[in-house]
């Protein structure tokens, strides 16, 4: 017996005259962008992994469409989301699906992490500990394309009078 038909004659088979076909059934990513924000409000977004929170990114540049693949596809040229960050517009750019308007915004949260970053290092002390120092360096080096050399200036209580740095 054919379900799609709702309405049957009395033998139970389906009216085909009087019967209209149910609705087609939903592509699966049919509504995963409300699940995937209703996931990251309901469980926090600390929960969300790396290719979902990037998703979650690409939801604003991207209006329509299933942008899973394309973030799939920045995760896997460039090895992580801080990779994806760190990566130059040009770069970004390479990848099929990402225009300039798409890598300035991905640009533009890079700067404001590492903004964010280093306020919070002037605000406390810079090298309290080794680990501190390690953090202080990932966060400054760890997507730059050149190897460099920095010097830190500190004060007598292990901070920074200015966090400006000079490129060679």
């Amino acid at each position: 017996m054919d379900h799609r038909f709702s309405v049957e004659d009395a033998a139970g088979q389906p009216d085909l005259w009087r019967a209209k076909p149910a609705p087609a059934p939903k592509p699966h990513y049919a509504g995963h962008r409300e699940r995937l924000r209703d996931r990251a409000v309901n469980g926090g977004l600390a929960a969300v992994p790396d290719y979902e929170l990037l998703e979650l990114l690409l939801f604003r540049a991207i209006p329509r469409g299933d942008v899973k693949p394309l973030a799939k596809q920045l995760l896997a040229r460039f090895g992580s989301l801080g990779g994806v960050l760190g990566a130059t517009a040009d770069e970004l750019r390479t990848v099929t699906g990402v225009g300039q308007a798409l890598a300035l915004d991905l640009k533009l949260l890079h700067e404001a992490t590492l903004r964010t970053a280093k306020e919070q290092v002037a605000r406390r002390p810079l090298i309290s500990s080794w680990n501190a120092l390690l953090a202080y360096v990932k966060t400054a080096l760890a997507h730059e394309t050149r190897e460099q050399f920095r010097v830190l200036f500190l004060d007598s209580r292990r901070q920074s009078p200015d966090l400006g740095t000079q490129r060679l």
